[in-house]
């Protein structure tokens, strides 16, 4: 099952090879991960994604709990969270007529950026299940996709 952990963690250096160190020592394998600044100019939010069962999810928050730049972890997707990834999109800037993307233009997740050299970039923020189904809808006159990892906050 996939999971979502938040680590909030220090801005010390080494900090983010030590959390990917844990999960590459115990074969767990980060499916995405995204680090900003937090709140806290001092600290750092990690957000990765993960898979595993239950109990291999408990001992990878312990585990990461256990290590000494990280100052609070929780893992998200158990209880009540909102959850947003983004991807951008490359298109020729003729396919914004495709008529898959006309019935597109009225999702409030997307915008259509058009660049000068002849294409345009399509932006979708939205769920990871959202996201999907968009790029299963534009793969086909896809030039180029970039996507984030996701990243999300409990509710």
């Amino acid at each position: 099952m996939r999971h979502i952990i938040s680590v909030l963690l220090e801005n010390e250096s080494g900090a983010l090879s030590r959390v990917a160190g844990l999960f590459s020592a115990r074969s767990f394998n980060i499916e995405s991960l995204s680090v900003a600044p937090s709140e806290d100019l001092t600290a750092s939010r990690m957000t990765i994604v993960t898979s595993g069962n239950d109990a291999v999810i408990e001992q990878i928050v312990k585990q990461l709990d256990k290590l000494v730049d990280v100052i609070e972890v929780s893992e998200i997707t158990s209880s009540d969270h909102i959850e947003r990834e983004i991807v951008f999109v490359k298109i020729k800037d003729s396919d914004t007529e495709n008529e898959n993307l006309k019935s597109l233009k009225t999702n409030e997740f997307l915008k259509i950026h058009k660049a000068e050299n002849g294409h345009a970039i399509i932006e979708c923020v939205d769920s990871p299940e959202n996201v999907n189904e968009f790029i299963n809808t534009v793969k086909d006159i896809a030039i180029k996709i970039i996507r984030s990892g996701a990243v999300g906050i409990g509710s």
